[in-house]
């Protein structure tokens, strides 16, 4: 049996294609999988790490300005389509495969579209709950339509009934003990947990809104904080050492550069604050935990405020978009939920609710049937 996947650009698109691909190969010995992506992105570097083989071809995408620059860009991206799509169909020439899916980001528009006029079986995934560009075009095409929520069907247009998957979450935090992970933190048996981050990098806004909650909070050690300022938040890390924190800790407070053992944090936290990228909406569910969630609004089609919204309707989730974000309304949040053990348990368990634990073994099922 021979896979190919098309992916790349994000580890949003990236890491949930290689959950499912691992999985395929880990149940199917005789499994073939091959992925294609660019040479510039994450993808070249992380599924040559996951033991995949992996093959490129050139492709961007469209900027949405009317500058001498973007269109400069625009026009090179029309020329790297055209050559994409016969790269694309060189190697599915080559590499034969039984079925192709696409995980989202420019490199499956071209190598999906140029499957389907070959007549190989092809299905794409859709992380988010208002689809990318690619996966819409996609959708109207393709064999199957794999969904993570099911708000994102209203958004397309699609050839058969959309499936609704989940998106897959890494084993560790499936199988993470919220006791055993509270003690290795030291967080005493009296006191929430509120964790914060801004992904990898970090966000700014976040870093600011917090700043005071944070000296507030290890002055008064009402509950415990565990807050990554990211990898360039360096700058925030010298702010909080000039009032006094030592190593990063000060009272019930630690502010990191990087939250590298995410599994037993998120275990461990009561209240979860972040960003709103599917892959942590997945794993905030699975784990059922309560959120505020401030979405990016400097995301393709504004997609988490609807990744967001997705558990907000559902009373599953808190939102405070970044126009409105500042410490006093970050702050008064916080407070409203931890106050509010009823509420906070409410949240909790609807969006363990929403939670689907199953979503590789769903997803490669979709994927395997194709292939027959």
């Amino acid at each position: 049996m021979r896979i190919l996947f098309a992916t790349g650009g994000t580890a949003g698109h990236i890491n949930p294609a290689l959950a499912v691909a691992s999985y395929i190969r880990e149940k199917n010995d005789n499994a073939q999988i091959l992925f294609i992506g660019t040479a510039d992105h994450m993808e070249s570097r992380l599924v040559p790490g996951a033991g995949f083989d992996f093959k490129t071809i050139e492709i961007s995408g469209f900027r949405r300005s009317i500058s001498p620059k973007a269109i400069a860009h625009n026009i090179k991206t029309v020329l790297r389509i055209m050559k994409s799509s016969k790269e694309s169909k060189k190697i599915l020439t080559e590499f034969k495969p039984d079925v192709v899916v696409g995980f989202g980001g420019y490199v499956s528009g071209p190598v999906l579209q140029t499957a389907v006029k070959m007549g190989i079986p092809a299905c794409i995934h859709e992380q988010n709950a208002f689809p990318g560009i690619t996966n819409k075009t996609l959708a109207k095409e393709v064999d199957k339509v794999m969904l993570t929520v099911e708000d994102a069907k209203k958004h397309l247009e699609s050839k058969s009934e959309p499936v609704v998957t989940g998106l897959p979450v890494r084993g560790e935090l499936l199988s993470a003990d919220r006791d055993v992970a509270r003690a290795q933190l030291g967080i005493p048996d009296n006191k929430y947990l509120v964790l914060s981050f801004g992904g990898s990098l970090g966000a700014r806004p976040l870093n600011e809104a917090m700043f005071e909650i944070l000296l507030k909070s290890a002055e008064s050690g009402r509950y415990c904080h565990i807050h990554s300022v990211g990898t360039n938040g360096a700058d925030f890390l010298e702010k909080f050492k000039n009032e006094g924190f030592i190593d990063g800790k000060k009272g019930t407070v630690e502010v990191r550069q990087y939250i590298d053992n995410m599994d037993i944090c998120m275990a461990a936290a009561d209240l979860v604050i972040g960003r709103a990228g599917a892959s942590s909406l997945s794993e905030i569910e699975a784990m059922g935990k309560a959120s505020i969630l401030i979405p990016s609004p400097y995301v393709a089609e504004n997609h988490q405020y609807h990744n967001a919204m997705a558990l907000v309707n559902r009373n599953a989730g808190c939102i405070i978009e970044e126009k409105d974000l500042n410490s006093k309304t970050l702050e008064d949040k916080i407070n409203e939920l931890l106050s509010d053990s009823k509420k906070l348990k409410e949240i909790e368990n609807n969006a363990r609710a929403m939670a689907v634990t199953d979503s590789s073994e769903r997803i490669a099922s979709i994927i395997l049937s194709l292939a027959e």
